[in-house]
């Protein structure tokens, strides 16, 4: 890389402040064992040795005793020499030991800066780096596991092998141009059509399926639609185990969308209790309704509660028109009040040919009597993690949206025989691919990018 990391030895705790039984400190750069030994008042550290030692401060008054792990570039997280102090934790004690190795010639890592010198000094790539910021944030167990997968150099290695295919095809291209007057062969041109094929195939189909799999990484947003009186707010309660919302048999009590989280198989499902939704004179009652349909709008997944005690109305051919607008989203029909009978059975199995791709469900939401939607839900977030590659991040998608569109000009320009133009098109596939990563040669967009990593990262 045309960057080098800087020279500075940096420090940061590494462990949420608070009462946990252990805090971190971690230093690296040139200096880093210098600090330590001169904090320790010992030099003998071998790599790699959980070393039980004092610690001691500029006034040479013992701070704490400590373990100290020393790590010798190049093995080491920064590639650079990393000296690890694990003190006894509280927000005070591993203050006043980052205090003091400040003291002694470090200076305060930024964030995400101990990661950036791992890109820099070639330990990880962009996508691996990307993945170490977002295990942490990840809100569900697969996303995590996608990401460890990611960090394990799983994308890298897709990324180059499609990259080798890309310049073999650029290859051909440049003989061809060689030898223009001459005749293609046809077996060659069928070996580059396929090859443009291949990888059009491969990245949309992960293209895809990241777009369908975002929740994993930010989390299952979950819908519950209905028009009034369907028991939203008590399925909303008995997911939730808590009276979180105000169930009464009056219309319109929910006004506004109501929001919780929940942990359920693994994933971070959001909540959102929506306004019952009808043709109403009530201006507040409307807003809720508008503020519904957004809802819906920005949902992964819909609950569309229906009560089968009662006859279908004009308000539930309402909610069905709204189901019919939700292109390429997964519902899940919610035929509620069971306990109190089956009104017009004819008219739930319309219903249910009618969206005969949503899953069906007869449930009882007063009554907490909610275990088949709990299985399915769980079934379904488990199938999410199929151990494909995902995109975990915005700009992998634009580069892999990129890519596509620059290889399909490439089949274009091959099916005309501009050979040049292909060729062109192929370079310029490859540069997108490549911005998976190793995207970035200037030092402004590295600081923005890790600086929205955690500080000790």
């Amino acid at each position: 890389m045309s960057l080098e990391a800087n020279k500075t030895t940096i420090a940061a705790i590494c462990t949420p402040l608070g009462s946990g039984a252990i805090g971190i400190v971690r230093i690296s750069g040139e200096r880093a064992l210098e600090i330590i030994q001169t904090m320790t008042q010992m030099q003998d550290f071998p790599p790699r040795y959980a070393k039980l030692c004092n610690l001691y401060d500029r006034n040479y008054q013992i701070l704490d005793e400590v373990i100290v792990l020393y790590f010798k570039a190049p093995h080491s997280y920064t590639c650079e020499d990393v000296c690890e102090i694990q003190c006894h934790g509280g927000g005070i004690m591993v203050q006043r030991i980052l205090d003091e190795v400040l003291h002694f010639g470090a200076v305060l890592a930024k964030n995400g800066e101990f990661t950036k010198r791992a890109y820099l000094n070639g330990r990880l790539d962009l996508s691996q780096a990307q993945a170490v910021a977002q295990i942490i944030e990840a809100k569900s167990i697969q996303a995590q596991k996608a990401l460890v997968r990611q960090l394990k150099g799983e994308l890298t290695c897709f990324v180059e092998e499609a990259r080798e295919s890309l310049i073999e095809a650029m290859a051909y291209g440049e003989v061809m141009i060689d030898y223009a007057e001459e005749d293609i062969p046809q077996d060659t041109l069928e070996r580059l059509f396929g090859k443009i094929d291949s990888l059009s195939i491969k990245l949309q189909k992960i293209y895809t399926h990241s777009l369908a799999r975002r929740h994993l990484f930010e989390g299952l947003a979950l819908a519950l639609i209905g028009k009034p009186n369907t028991g939203k707010s008590s399925l909303l309660n008995a997911l939730l185990l808590y009276d979180r919302a105000i169930v009464s048999d009056v219309a319109g009590t929910t006004r506004d969308t109501i929001e919780e989280g929940l942990s359920l198989g693994g994933v971070q499902v959001r909540l959102i209790d929506t306004a019952g939704i009808r043709q109403t004179q009530d201006e507040i009652e409307n807003v809720g309704i508008q503020k519904s349909k957004e809802a819906i709008e920005k949902s992964d997944l819909v609950l569309a509660l229906f009560d089968v005690s009662k006859e279908f109305n004009q308000e539930d051919e309402e909610i069905c028109k709204l189901l019919e607008e939700q292109k390429n989203k997964e519902i899940v029909l919610i035929l509620n009040k069971n306990d109190l009978g089956v009104a017009n059975l004819g008219a739930v199995q319309n219903l249910q040919k009618r969206f005969d791709k949503a899953k069906s469900l007869f449930l009882s939401a007063k009554s907490g009597e909610i275990d088949l939607l709990l299985d399915y839900l769980k079934e379904y977030l488990s199938s999410q993690d199929t151990g494909e590659i995902i995109l975990s991040s915005a700009n992998q998608l634009q580069s892999i949206q990129a890519t596509l569109q620059s290889l399909q000009n490439a089949k274009i320009e091959l099916e005309n025989g501009v050979l040049e133009l292909f060729s062109y098109n192929i370079k310029d596939t490859i540069h997108h691919l490549g911005e998976i990563t190793k995207p970035y040669e200037s030092a402004d967009l590295l600081d923005k990018m890790f600086g929205e990593f955690c500080l000790g990262k």
